[in-house]
């Protein structure tokens, strides 16, 4: 699985001009299932995020986590993560999973999630989606979790 993580001061996600999901401080998570991923991973990457210390302690460094600043999680699915350009210059997306493989896994994560932390909101597979966010950091964190 791959994700991309944002440390926000507040996130949203919009499909159709209506807004499906939104967090004040928190993180923003893109998420990318690809081939042979399975429920296990997803859970594996949901520890991972509510343990991932990327929020400012007292002196300022990165020392507590999403649950230690009681902040909010917006998952957003993202097959474009998987994108290859080593080709060329128009992208392949055949390291993404397939469709069914990748809602499963998004529902896993997002499932997970909201049994473990709250708040979280998510946005909705396969749509066209306006994601409106502010980074604060900015803090940006690539994770690429393998089985």
């Amino acid at each position: 699985m791959i994700a991309l993580v944002q440390r926000v001061a507040r996130a949203d996600v919009q499909v159709g001009g209506v807004c499906v999901g939104a967090i004040d401080a928190g993180l923003l998570v893109f998420v990318c299932a690809e081939p042979g991923d399975d429920e296990a991973l997803a859970d594996k990457l949901v520890a991972k995020l509510l343990k991932l210390r990327i929020f400012g302690d007292e002196q300022g460094k990165m020392n507590r986590s999403v649950v230690d600043v009681q902040g909010g999680l917006l998952i957003v699915s993202q097959f474009t993560l998987a994108a290859d350009v080593s080709g060329g210059n128009r992208p392949s997306f055949t390291g993404a999973a397939p469709p069914e493989l990748g809602r499963r896994l998004y529902e896993r994560v997002l499932a997970a999630a909201r049994a473990s932390h709250g708040p979280v909101a998510g946005g909705v597979f396969g749509a066209e989606m306006l994601v409106g966010l502010v980074n604060d950091g900015p803090v940006t964190i690539p994770i690429t979790l393998r089985n």
